[in-house]
């Protein structure tokens, strides 16, 4: 039957767990009270001759699943051991609840500051390893840890919360388009601006009245009402046929134009 990694409790039949990360061997420390609100100094804990380390301990990551009794989810949980690496006894558990029960040294990436806690009571221990390579794995084993908690989404950035969803939905939701008749006006050597419907109107309605009392042409002599007449409709298809009709009547030649005369006395008489 599976325990309880932090309390040693009896865990339903059902409940899964699985070991994330381990290493044979990690250097535990006394570290002092934290002074500073930037962070831990790794420095400190490793002086006159390793002076405040307390014990080497085997280091493992379990993650407990339990389904719920309906089997529609489950209830993950994970905590970090530190125990003897002969006879596997406890040494001191950290729940993973949050991402600051683990905090990295600032002067040094293998050394990072634990949150433990056991019979009530709450410590932070100093974590050490021998390889940096060890490390390394370490702090991955913790990313992919609080994805699957959802305190880390995939990206790499902390989990959102639920607040943050509503916010970004009511920033969508507001409204930068241009209203009716508001359009952007962009002043050279200015800041760009909106201007008002009616001053847009109004600068229309300027625009148009400059456009229409523009002034024709003049004509000749500079007279502008002297300007060139409509020209007039062209004839009808009767007026041009009686104009032919005049035309020939008056250029029809007769006898008389050829010397011939067709008179009284006249030689065809």
């Amino acid at each position: 039957m599976n325990t309880d990694p932090v309390t040693g409790r009896p865990l339903p039949s059902t409940a899964i767990q699985r070991v994330l990360y381990v290493v044979s061997k990690v250097h535990v420390y006394q570290i002092p009270p934290l002074t500073s609100t930037k962070g831990y100094q790794a420095s400190s804990w490793t002086a006159d001759n390793n002076r405040r380390q307390i014990f080497t301990a085997r280091l493992r990551i379990i993650e407990t699943s339990i389904p719920t009794p309906d089997n529609d989810s489950e209830t993950v949980t994970a905590a970090l051991l530190l125990e003897d690496p002969s006879s596997g006894q406890l040494f001191a558990a950290a729940p993973y609840t949050s991402p600051n029960v683990v905090e990295q040294a600032l002067d040094s990436s293998r050394f990072f500051a634990v949150t433990v806690v056991g019979e009530g009571r709450k410590a932070i221990l100093g974590m050490g390893f021998e390889e940096r390579s060890d490390a390394f794995d370490f702090s991955v084993a913790l990313q992919d840890l609080r994805r699957t908690l959802g305190m880390e989404v995939p990206g790499g950035g902390p989990a959102r919360k639920a607040g943050d969803q509503k916010k970004d939905e009511v920033e969508i939701k507001r409204d930068f388009s241009l209203k009716e008749g508001e359009t952007i006006t962009v002043n050279l050597g200015g800041r760009a601006r909106r201007s008002k419907p009616e001053e847009t109107q109004s600068t229309k309605q300027s625009d148009h009245d400059a456009l229409f009392s523009i002034k024709p042409p003049p004509g000749p002599g500079g007279n502008t009402a002297s300007a060139m007449p409509f020209l007039p409709p062209p004839p009808s298809a009767r007026s041009v046929k009686e104009e032919r009709r005049r035309s020939r009547q008056t250029f029809e030649q007769k006898p008389q134009d050829f010397g011939f005369d067709d008179g009284e006395f006249g030689e065809f008489q």
